[in-house]
């Protein structure tokens, strides 16, 4: 949904959040994407609470595995407006939402509520130049994104498995952040239901039917490797996020038979084991061969395409989202401390890629997922100035 007339009041805040309230006079029997009705999954998560402060900010490799139900928003910030004290305000709002003593909630349990907070190039470029995330995602083909889709100086990424708190807590973060942001765009998005994949790793399934975000950098080396950010303290222990929403042409996919459907991706589509045999968390080995000599995995798979060997960058820590309006489709969000990761990847998988050809992207962004935050370190302490600085 494209948002950019949108200002954030009071007033909307009233009327967003009093319209969730009345909403749940019907959620009762919706269905959590990880397990029953909202009134069990409301009872299981609602004393399971995810810190807030810490190195990293949550909502990237915690909780694991991910929350159901995620709201982005992607704004933009005033030109006079001071950043730092901006994002301390943020931060200070994270905190009391998360541990449910915020009046905004109006009484619901935050339960595994996590909010994580990101800055786009704009603003980091006027902070430094060469620091990670400065640098603008660069356009591919199958684009087809509005202006106001693009890009963005604010990513806010709220994610909790109650689908209430979820717009509730946006609607006090930007009631927090009053005429200082302008809205861009927003999208919600639910994960389907999590399949073990090995030895404490789920991933679910998405809209084409296929589990999703199996590989990626998971053990504690591989993510101080691939995901966190180190240098300059402004940084270290951030990460670089980049956000793409996609339309799906279902009814084209559907059309194919399991077979193809299973070539397209290079994955059994009922166990996400790779053509080659293996297990769902092994690595498809991408030499396999027919006695006649073809591919397990053909050429134009998706595993093969995306495969971080072949494309000789490091690994995504990848979460997509289901979403059905604008259109059906997939809000798809990777991790990783170098830009190069994505776009090396989706360099590669535009020259061959069949999963593409179902794909269409409308919105996307990057931004500098901002280092973890506590009392003494307020959220993006560091990188903006002694508090006071103004981006032009």
């Amino acid at each position: 949904m494209h948002r950019a007339d949108h200002r954030p009041s009071r007033r909307a805040f009233l009327d967003v959040t009093g319209a969730m309230m009345a909403a749940g006079l019907t959620a009762g029997c919706t269905a959590d994407a990880n397990g029953p009705g909202r009134h069990g999954a409301s009872a299981r998560t609602t004393e399971t609470r995810v810190p807030a402060l810490g190195p990293h900010q949550a909502g990237v490799t915690l909780p694991q595995p991910a929350q159901g139900n995620l709201l982005i928003v992607v704004a933009d910030i005033g030109t006079t407006v001071p950043v730092e004290p901006l994002l301390a305000e943020l931060g200070a709002s994270i905190r009391t939402l998360t541990a449910g003593t915020d009046p905004r909630l109006l009484g619901l349990s935050p339960g595994d509520l996590t909010v994580t907070v990101g800055v786009g190039p704009r603003l980091v470029r006027a902070a430094g130049a060469s620091l990670p995330g400065a640098t603008d995602l660069p356009r591919f083909s199958r684009e087809r994104i509005a202006p106001g889709a693009r890009g963005g100086d604010l990513l806010l990424q709220i994610c909790a498995s109650d689908p209430l708190v979820v717009p509730v807590a946006a609607a006090a973060l930007l009631d927090r952040a009053g005429d200082r942001v302008r809205e861009r765009w927003r999208q919600s998005g639910r994960r389907g239901t999590n399949v073990p994949v090995g030895t404490d790793l789920a991933a679910p399934r998405n809209l084409l039917g296929f589990i999703d975000g199996i590989v990626g950098p998971h053990t504690a080396a591989e993510q101080r490797r691939d995901l966190w950010l180190t240098g300059p303290p402004a940084v270290t222990g951030g990460t670089l996020a980049v956000v793409r929403r996609m339309e799906l042409d279902l009814p084209r996919f559907a059309a194919l038979s399991v077979a193809e459907q299973e070539a397209v991706f290079g994955r059994r589509r009922s166990s996400g084991v790779p053509l080659s045999g293996g297990t769902a968390a092994s690595g498809p080995d991408l030499g396999a061969k027919t006695p006649d000599g073809r591919y397990l995995v053909p050429a134009n798979a998706h595993v093969r395409r995306a495969h971080a060997n072949v494309v000789g960058a490091g690994l995504m820590l990848r979460r997509s989202y289901s979403v059905d309006e604008p259109a059906p489709g997939l809000l798809f969000i990777s991790f990783q401390n170098d830009l190069r990761t994505f776009t090396a990847t989706l360099t590669h998988m535009d020259a061959a890629d069949a999963l593409l050809d179902f794909t269409t992207t409308t919105a996307g962004g990057t931004f500098l997922i901002l280092p973890g935050f506590d009392r003494q370190r307020p959220l993006g302490a560091g990188l903006f100035g002694d508090g006071g600085d103004v981006v032009p």
